[in-house]
């Protein structure tokens, strides 16, 4: 009995620790670790089932890892032709009308089924001992044993929880091998619940129509930027983005061609930014669009948006964008707010659109910007839209609030 509490608790302790990581990262770390401990393993993996791909990935590595295995490797990938098991236990199998059942391997080869234990695989036995590439990789990694439980999400074999034993020390059992499914089946419901979350946030801070970040993303962002700016002088760099003649493009295309430009345009927005290391692309709505960047110099920004604006001259149907950048990295004055560096993007790209200009205006490097993002609109058919102007002035153009 006392056993059986002791695994009883550790099932909690996994739905606990899993449904109290913030991120997926920190899900599969939480789901590997605690697998590891409620089975008594010195090593736990976590991999993802890439159907299309033919392989599994590994998401995870937890516990005392290996010469060569990472916490979170970028490219640990096993192809399913070396592991036939998992073609037939996580898929065939199961689909077939079994369950899904964890099996057990070893350094040594087979385990035979204990006495009067079922199989762990029916009719291949509790240890089929085929994979011969999972015996080699316990071997060369120090490891006596391993329990390998299917992972089923939505109804279908998502990946698999693997755990390790180290040499020497007992071989999994048929228990073990039983209470491994169990675990598998809690990690199941707390995956499922870190993806719903996921999605939760990623509606919350992604534009529906591009996929790039929205307005709340950046406004998140970027009083996080400024914050660290004031803290240890990183430079932090906004660039604003008007796409030339959208509404032309609507009026005399339909709004689908509309759309289609917004996507193609935020794609461009989107293989740019990738120049600056951690830079957030985004929509802030409408056709505007913005570039976010911490960290790297005002002239890598400049030259980047100069790339996109000659990129953006290319798209069928479009006329260009506007471009207007701020960063503290050039002589701009103290920036102490998010506002005050989107007011300063917004009247340099107001200037790009009023010049027709093919390249960015960036604020500080001309004279005009910082005077007209700190000067009161000249009347009410200004069409400025700086972001902390007079508020809800209508713009004449677009008949829409300037505040979006």
């Amino acid at each position: 009995m006392g056993g059986d509490d002791a695994r009883l608790r550790a099932v909690v302790s996994l739905a606990q620790a899993m449904a109290a990581a913030h991120t997926p990262r920190g899900c599969w770390r939480a789901a590997a670790l605690g697998a590891c401990e409620a089975l008594g393993g010195s090593f736990a993996a976590l991999s993802v089932w890439e159907r299309g791909r033919g392989r599994l990935r590994v998401l995870v590595n937890a516990g005392e890892r290996a010469e060569g295995e990472e916490e979170f490797p970028d490219a640990e990938t096993y192809p399913v032709h070396q592991f036939p098991e998992i073609t037939e236990f996580l898929h065939e199998r199961w689909a077939g009308g079994g369950e899904p059942d964890a099996w057990v391997e070893t350094a040594d080869g087979p385990v035979e089924p204990e006495p009067g234990g079922a199989g762990v695989a029916g009719a291949h036995g509790y240890g089929h001992g085929y994979c011969h590439q999972r015996v080699a990789a316990l071997r060369r990694r120090g490891r006596g044993c391993c329990v390998v439980a299917p992972i089923v999400l939505h109804g279908r074999a998502w990946g698999e929880l693997y755990v390790a034993r180290r040499v020497g020390e007992p071989v999994f059992g048929r228990r073990d091998a039983d209470f491994a499914t169990v675990l598998a089946a809690v990690v199941a419901a707390g995956i499922s619940q870190t993806e719903r979350l996921e999605e939760v946030r990623k509606l919350a801070f992604t534009d529906p129509l591009t996929g790039l970040a929205n307005r709340r993303a950046v406004d998140m962002r970027l009083d996080e930027a400024v914050e660290r700016h004031r803290e240890d002088g990183s430079v932090v760099s906004l660039v604003v983005c008007d796409l030339n003649g959208l509404k032309w493009v609507n009026d005399t295309h339909g709004h689908a061609v509309g759309d289609r430009l917004l996507e193609r345009f935020g794609s461009v927005l989107s293989r740019c930014g990738a120049m600056l290391p951690g830079a957030l692309a985004a929509r802030l709505g409408g056709d505007e669009f913005c570039l976010l960047a911490l960290g790297p110099e005002a002239d890598e920004v400049i030259a980047v948006a100069t790339e996109l604006c000659e990129r953006a001259a290319e798209l069928e149907f479009g006329n260009g964008v506007a471009c207007g950048i701020a960063s503290t990295g050039d002589p701009i004055g103290p920036v102490v707010s998010a506002r005050r560096l989107f007011r300063l993007a917004d009247a340099a790209q107001y200037r790009a659109k009023a010049a027709r200009s093919g390249k960015p205006v960036v604020a500080g490097r001309d004279g005009e910007v910082i005077r007209l993002a700190d000067s009161p609109p000249k009347s009410a058919h200004d069409r400025r839209r700086l972001r902390g102007a007079v508020p809800e002035a209508m713009d004449p153009v677009r008949g829409q609030p300037e505040d979006h």
